[in-house]
């Protein structure tokens, strides 16, 4: 007799599972349940068909070849059986069936498994806001919301726009809403700088200006506390702070595991109730696999569990479940965490731990912030691009790399190669120094960013200089007359003269005029320095450090980083 294999949950990791079973063990009676419609489709994807670059909404449901993902699909050209508006709800894991129910016609039957796949992935978090059931008030994670969405908008219907959550979904929203429809959009972040979880301050800022300058409002720190409504249509957002008009909300205050029937059936869970899984992605019941969404999985770096909801993920857990449901012995060993997301102009990616993160999970350490060139200096197109590598003060090893850059390819191919790194490996500022990357002119620099990266970590680490990342360059400069700091400008020629004419405390001397003015210097004084991207103020901190002033502070980044936190105004102006 056939094995029986049932799948609940179809739009990433079942169907991938399902399909990679029957690749390697055809005579296999598989079914894929699942409560909705549509299945088999990119949801990351759906915020790029609210925003006109992806036309047809069944691109999202389709093959590379052109044919839609549907129930029939997979019955002739996969081999198994999909029955789509059938919700399961309950698992007898002594008898190994599934109770499902269909939810169009009512009746119920139940499904008998030797494997079980939970493939239940995860709904939107909807916080208890007081009229949030109301018309026009979105979440952006199913094709259905999608297509109303876009319809609201080609309507012309929609001037206003707020985003409760300045994640991924909720700035991708927000860019697809400005960017396409020319809708007034604000993003509502309760946390003080967008995609705190996994972002430092510094590239959150930057994100926050990329957003402003093309008209798109940004508060963080504020919390929304009501929706409001005109004949059951939302009309205003209210957060502890402001009033705002709106006839269009999107909800992305991040998600909750669909894993309620899995806890029914006594499987282990994690505090969020995410399902806990081994290496081969089984349940605490050897029968029964999970992944996706609704799974927690190891973090490769803090070695405990995790949870992290990523399409990418889920795709590449489906094919090891379904290796192992056809006899193989397959694993997944966990995760780094590697993301990107594209803004406006800026684009920026990430792997591993920030530096709150790492301290939060008991790591000592530090993060460095860098501003190079993506090519070579000389090469005629080039982009400047800013990487913050957090580290581990004692054993040196890397624990995370942000970016962020309007070269798009560039920035994750940078953060691709650490993440490999921090896959397979414990790598530590040295690795990084000297990690082998592809170099010619019109791809890198001769020194790629990269590699500078783990230079500066290094030199910080060894104490060779003090540094500080342009917010704290920033309030020093916001706090100048009680903190008595001498400001050096050490950019070339008269780059700082304008400033310096503007605020006499503010003292512009080139690096190739330091030595010769050291008289002007204080000794007893806190020295900070600034250049463009913080390598000639580091040059010049060692021409002060050879002369015996050692207070100095370098700010890493230099004035690029500070444009591109949007704090350079009360500097410049």
């Amino acid at each position: 007799m056939a094995e029986k294999v049932v799948v609940i949950g179809g739009v990433a990791l079942g169907p991938k599972a399902a399909c990679r079973c029957l690749r390697l063990k055809p005579d296999c009676d598989l079914t894929l349940v699942d409560e909705n419609n549509f299945i088999s489709y990119g949801g990351c994807g759906l915020p790029y068909y609210v925003s006109g670059e992806i036309q047809a909404l069944d691109a999202l449901r389709s093959t590379n070849y052109q044919v839609v993902r549907d129930p029939d699909f997979f019955a002739r050209m996969k081999g198994f059986t999909v029955k789509n508006n059938t919700r399961a709800l309950s698992i007898d894991r002594a008898a190994k069936r599934v109770h499902v129910k269909n939810l169009a016609t009512g009746a119920e039957d139940d499904l008998p498994y030797d494997s079980l796949v939970l493939a239940t992935g995860a709904s939107p978090r909807i916080p208890p806001i007081p009229g949030h059931d109301l018309a026009n008030i979105f979440t952006l994670t199913k094709l259905e919301d999608a297509d109303r969405i876009r319809k609201l908008c080609e309507q012309g219907s929609i001037q206003e726009a707020v985003i409760v959550g300045g994640g991924f979904i909720g700035l991708e929203s927000a860019v697809a809403l400005a960017d396409m429809w020319g809708i007034s959009v604000t993003v509502l972040e309760m946390d003080r700088h967008l995609m705190g979880s996994v972002l430092p301050e510094t590239l959150g800022r930057m994100a926050a200006t990329d957003l402003a300058r093309h008209n798109v409002t940004v508060y963080t720190s504020e919390k929304t506390v009501a929706f409001q409504g005109d004949k059951g249509t939302v009309t205003h957002v209210v957060t502890d702070k402001r009033t705002l008009r709106a006839q269009l909300v999107i909800i992305a205050a991040g998600f909750i595991p669909n894993t309620q029937i899995a806890k029914d059936a006594g499987l282990a869970t994690i505090g969020n109730g995410a399902v806990i899984v081994d290496e081969h992605l089984r349940t605490s019941d050897p029968s029964i696999y999970a992944g996706g969404d609704c799974a927690s999985i190891k973090n490769i770096i803090t070695g405990k569990q995790g949870y992290l909801p990523l399409g990418s993920m889920s795709n590449r857990q489906g094919r090891v479940i379904g290796t192992n449901l056809a006899g193989g012995d397959a694993t997944f060993p966990g995760f780094v965490g590697t993301w990107a997301v594209k803004l406006f102009d800026l684009s920026i990616a990430a792997t591993g731990l920030t530096i709150d993160r790492a301290r939060a999970e008991g790591f000592d350490a530090i993060s460095v912030t860098v501003e190079q060139l993506d090519r070579a200096h000389f090469y005629p197109e080039k982009d400047m691009m800013a990487l913050e590598i957090v580290v581990e003060k004692k054993t040196r090893r890397v624990l995370g790399l942000q970016g962020a850059s309007v070269n798009a390819a560039g920035i994750k191919a940078r953060i691709d190669a650490v993440s490999t790194a921090l896959q397979y490996a414990k790598p530590t500022i040295d690795d990084i120094s000297n990690l082998e990357v592809a170099y010619a002119p019109p791809f890198a620099a001769a020194m790629d960013i990269v590699n500078v990266a783990g230079n500066v970590a290094d030199n910080v680490i060894e104490g060779r200089f003090t540094a500080i990342d342009g917010l704290a360059f920033a309030k020093l400069w916001e706090e100048r007359e009680t903190n008595h700091v001498f400001f050096i400008d050490a950019r070339p020629g008269r780059a700082g003269v304008p400033i310096q004419e503007k605020h006499p405390e503010w003292h512009a001397i080139p690096l190739e005029d330091i030595e010769n003015r050291l008289g002007e210097l204080p000794r007893d004084r806190d020295i900070a320095i600034v250049c463009n991207t913080g390598l000639r103020s580091f040059e010049t901190l060692l021409i002060l450090k050879k002369h015996g002033i050692t207070n100095v502070k370098n700010a890493m980044g230099g004035m690029q980083a500070l444009r591109q936190m949007g704090v350079t105004g009360a500097i410049e102006d």
